[in-house]
């Protein structure tokens, strides 16, 4: 088993992936301009944020690669997600606002080549394993990918981010039933959600989410304010702030009864 990948398996028909909270810059550390820069941008926390999910009965895969190496949740061939629209790339070259992430020379294509076959095609190969193995025991799976942002990011949308944006790529990656009844624990919570917005799911959902094969995938974006008191200029002293359980509890509350709600879901017949 690779050391960089965690695998949690549990029973339920619901794996929930964490492709963006590693931070290990693996053997291209020296590349970047610094460790910092290279590690800001991800998804601080969301691990321990849904460390509830194992006891749900649910599937976790994690990998500590940062995304700054590779992006797991990015199409292999490098297409964008998001035409016309500012991201970054499968192995980025810039961090979220737009600062160039190496201090010289950006991967090459035979670098690419190596860090997909060292990362991504393992990653994929584990969350496909594990669809497989949950679709002998179950008709329905879901596929629930767990990320979170900043709450203002103006290179990548304006204004100030909902607290819960759903990604279904436009209703094609999981049942209707399934994101209604997601967006309405998202709207009780009264902390805001969006549907499909900037947000409609990564290389992930949408290359997993096969309904009619009986894969329902979604997204879920977080953004950080819910679990984190995110500062108003980010420094290497301020950022990452720590998780705050209290500050998070009424969002945990949420994403709680969100996987439940996934769960039960798997269980309906038709």
């Amino acid at each position: 088993m690779n050391d960089w990948l965690d695998i949690r398996r549990g029973e339920a028909a619901l794996i929930v992936a964490l492709p963006h909270t590693g931070t290990d810059l693996a053997d291209v550390g020296d590349a970047f301009r610094s460790p910092w820069i290279a590690r800001a941008d991800a998804d601080w926390w969301v691990d321990q944020l849904y460390a509830f999910a194992s006891d749900l009965g649910a599937t976790t895969i994690r990998t500590a690669i940062s995304r700054s190496v590779i992006d797991v949740n990015r199409d292999p061939s490098g297409a964008s997600l998001y035409p016309g629209q500012a991201t970054t790339e499968l192995c980025p070259t810039t961090d979220f606002d737009g600062a160039p992430l190496y201090a010289g020379a950006v991967p090459d294509a035979a670098e690419i080549d190596r860090r997909r076959a060292n990362w991504f095609t393992p990653y994929h190969a584990a969350l496909q394993a594990e669809i497989d193995r949950l679709r002998t025991r179950h008709d329905r799976v879901v596929v629930y990918d767990a990320h979170s942002i900043r709450s203002h990011v103006p290179r990548l949308f304006d204004g100030q981010l909902p607290q819960f944006n759903i990604g279904t790529n436009f209703g094609t990656t999981c049942s209707p039933d399934l994101t209604a009844e997601v967006a309405r624990l998202c709207a009780a919570s009264g902390m805001g959600r969006v549907v499909d917005g900037r947000f409609r799911g990564g290389w992930t959902t949408r290359h997993y989410g096969r309904p009619e094969q009986g894969v329902h995938a979604i997204q879920m974006e977080l953004a950080m304010r819910g679990y984190l008191h995110e500062p108003a200029e980010r420094t290497e002293a301020s950022w990452p702030r720590p998780l705050d359980p209290a500050h998070a509890a009424p969002l945990t509350a949420t994403l709680t009864a969100i996987l439940k709600a996934c769960i039960a879901f798997t269980r309906q017949e038709g």
